[in-house]
């Protein structure tokens, strides 16, 4: 695979890509993860035109051992027709492990990654509801602080979120670039501390690039010395609180599918399943079947 920077051009019709898709589907076909990535550092690019316009394309970018695949193909175009040959030019016949994170997975996207012999390694929910809740809490939180809750927040993050494929082992620069976003708010940075120590948080995030704008529990836990006394639910209500106060009229969380007792939490508060994302990945140094003959777009 060729690796380079993205040109200016090339990110920017990237980004008319993703938004046709969004306002289509309601959904982005690339997950924001791999979009920075591909802003920052570039990868390896395939791409389709119809006509000079950008119709579909596939990248790869990441680090040697946490290569991440996306795929995007515009209007009603087949999927698996069009996305596949360009994932197998990218891959030349074979790859080392290779995950692709699908937002509002469907029969399709199972389609192509079961035919680039892709198999399903995690499933999350995405779970809404309207806002506000209605529900009174009564739990004591305060702001994050730049600078001063950093390495007490990493502490019990980890502790928390320990062996977890995205939230556990942060370092420093993990919560820094983070804060560098700019949807990032310390006001709903809820921090709630029992004896001295911080004793769990709900890091709230605002989607203004959706309409209406939504609001997600971005982050939310309990230190494991504090298990059993009853803080995870006031900590969602006060995030879902703070939300409802900046006029979002919808909250919104991921869980994993499997986790039977925290989505039990959640739906007793009220939330409801709206779709499902779920990552493929591509076993290490795997061959890649061949590419069936498709006739070309003109």
């Amino acid at each position: 695979m060729e690796e380079r920077p993205l040109t200016a051009e090339e990110r920017a019709e990237i980004g008319d890509l993703i938004e046709r898709v969004r306002a289509r589907t309601g959904l982005a076909p690339i997950s924001g993860r791999v979009r920075l990535q591909l802003e920052a550092i570039g990868g390896a690019i395939a791409t389709r035109r119809d006509g000079g316009r950008l119709v579909a394309m596939a990248a790869v970018t990441g680090a040697p051992r946490d290569r991440r695949l996306a795929v995007a193909v515009d209007e009603d175009l087949d999927l698996a027709e069009l996305g596949g040959p360009l994932v197998r030019d990218l891959l030349g016949g074979h790859a080392e492990r290779l995950t692709w994170w699908v937002e509002g997975a469907t029969d399709e996207h199972a389609a192509l990654a079961d035919a680039l012999g892709m198999t399903s390694t995690r499933e999350l929910l995405q779970l809404r509801r309207p806002l506000p809740v209605g529900e009174p809490w009564d739990l004591d939180v305060r702001a994050f602080r730049r600078g001063l809750d950093d390495r007490a927040w990493l502490e019990v993050n980890n502790r928390a979120f320990e062996g977890h494929p995205d939230q556990s082992g942060w370092q420093l620069h993990d919560l820094h670039a983070r804060m560098a976003e700019p949807w990032f708010d310390p006001k709903g940075f809820l921090l709630h501390e029992r004896d001295g120590r911080l004793a769990g948080f709900c890091w709230t995030k605002v989607h203004a690039d959706t309409d209406p704008p939504l609001g997600e529990i971005y982050v939310i836990a309990v230190d494991p010395d504090f298990h059993g006394t009853g803080l995870g639910r006031p900590l969602t209500l006060a995030g879902l609180d703070h939300l409802a106060r900046r006029g979002i009229e919808h909250g919104m969380l991921y869980v994993e599918h499997d986790n039977v007792a925290a989505r039990h939490v959640y739906e007793d508060l009220g939330f409801a399943p709206h779709h499902r994302d779920r990552q493929y990945e591509l076993a290490e140094r795997q061959d890649v079947p061949p590419t069936p003959t498709a006739e070309p777009m003109t």
